[in-house]
């Protein structure tokens, strides 16, 4: 079913019940979708951010639900046939992109692109936590290129709890340690599973 056009639909529908569900489990530390969408609308509002940069399209269940929302978004996918489905899927929507390829890779031009301030809505799968040793210093590659960059853009990072530091895979304490002293002007806290950096008080 993964493969056909109605899937991206059926993910969608079932991020209702899967809400529920959460909150009658007593709201355990993996995140339903529709709490990362309000994540997502908070910090948008919050800092008066214009533009969505996310890492990992998928089926493009976080550019569909935010694409009213923002005037700019850039979603970087590696899975060309996701990319290729996000990007026949969003073709009327001029002010969405699709980027496929690396996103260590592609962040610098997408990077380019930006005129002010971004979100960034960066997805912790990409960093090896799904069974699979990723490259060990992406996370900190990504992060240092974002806070570097001379807009002070917010971070959201998707299922922190996959930051286990272990197989090299850095911990949350290693990040926060890495980015708030090589970045004192940021701290870094994790509230429902995402991972978020912002500017200090």
């Amino acid at each position: 079913m993964q493969r056909t056009p109605l899937y991206g639909a059926y993910k969608t529908l079932g991020h209702y019940p899967d809400y529920w569900y959460w909150i009658l489990r007593g709201r355990p530390s993996r995140s339903p979708h529709l709490l990362k969408q309000k994540v997502v609308r908070e910090y948008e509002e919050k800092f008066g951010l214009r533009t969505l940069v996310e890492t990992g399209t998928y089926y493009g269940e976080m550019v569909a639900a935010m694409k009213s929302r923002f005037d700019h978004i850039y979603s970087i996918e590696y899975v060309p046939a996701l990319a290729e489905r996000a990007t026949r899927k969003f073709a009327r929507e001029g002010h969405v992109r699709i980027f496929c390829g690396d996103s260590r890779v592609v962040m610098p031009e997408v990077l380019a692109l930006l005129k002010g301030p971004a979100l960034f809505w960066l997805d912790a799968g990409y960093y090896g936590w799904v069974g699979k040793q990723g490259d060990q210093q992406r996370l900190s590659a990504e992060l240092e290129m974002i806070l570097s960059h001379p807009y002070p853009h917010m971070i959201l990072l998707d299922d922190a709890r996959g930051l286990t530091g272990r197989d090299g895979i850095p911990s949350v304490g290693d990040v926060k340690a890495y980015v708030e002293s090589k970045f004192p002007q940021r701290s870094v806290e994790v509230k429902f599973d995402i991972m978020r950096i912002t500017l200090r008080g």
